[in-house]
């Protein structure tokens, strides 16, 4: 039992080496095993999921905004996978760093200004400035959509971060509370590990709706400059 909540959440060294370059190289490990020659169960299951996906992913976008899908869907299911990679036992979840999460929001983000900029300059930064906006108004109000447009990646990172930690903690908490009532009661120590259970559920279904919420803002964020 770590005497500190907060160590699980330390990146883990084995023989000097850390952990975290493991579990980031562990989705396209799992994408990439499958023999894409030889249909099987595993295979098809897997191309379902990605195809259905990817429609969901791209359903925001106009028709110039789907050459992206690609990228959104391996952005996607990486997420999904590494959210999804601590809730195993001995395992180590990388996007509960926030220097990792920020590191996949900053260059997302970038890529969507960046568009914007080159492909249509004159709508991109008219959204710092609505329409009909008073004169009096007009350097608050750009001041204002300047600074909400560079917290949109801070957003991004931080709230995949907090909702994942928080997850974490909650679980932390309720385990080592299940270890401390078992020399005392064993109604409540099967009522406490019930709802271990069921917030370890509630903690997959958390991982999954993070991961989508992240993807989903991405390809708003395009969208607004497409």
């Amino acid at each position: 039992m770590a005497m500190n909540l907060f160590d699980q959440f330390s990146i883990p060294y084995t023989l000097g080496i850390p952990l975290i370059l493991m579990a980031v190289l562990f989705p396209p490990m799992i994408l990439f095993s499958t023999n894409r020659f030889h249909q099987n169960r595993p295979s098809s299951l897997q191309t379902w999921l990605l195809t259905n996906m990817t429609k969901q992913l791209i359903l925001p976008m106009n028709a110039k905004g789907h050459k992206w899908a690609s990228t959104f869907t391996a952005l996607s299911t990486s997420l999904i996978l590494l959210n999804t990679l601590g809730l195993l036992p001995y395992t180590f979840t990388p996007t509960t760093q926030l220097s990792m999460n920020m590191a996949l929001a900053i260059p997302s983000w970038v890529m969507t200004v960046f568009i914007g900029l080159r492909n249509q300059p004159t709508i991109s930064l008219g959204h710092l400035l609505p329409e009909g906006t008073p004169t009096p108004l007009i350097p608050m109000l750009v001041m204002i959509e300047t600074i909400s447009l560079f917290i949109r990646p801070i957003a991004l990172g931080v709230r995949l971060t907090a909702n994942l930690t928080a997850g974490h903690l909650l679980m932390q908490l309720i385990s080592m509370a299940v270890l401390a009532l078992m020399t005392m009661t064993a109604t409540a120590t099967m009522a406490t590990l019930l709802t271990l259970v069921l917030l370890s559920c509630l903690e997959m279904a958390v991982a999954l709706i993070q991961a989508y919420v992240f993807i989903l803002l991405l390809t708003l964020y395009l969208q607004e400059n497409i």
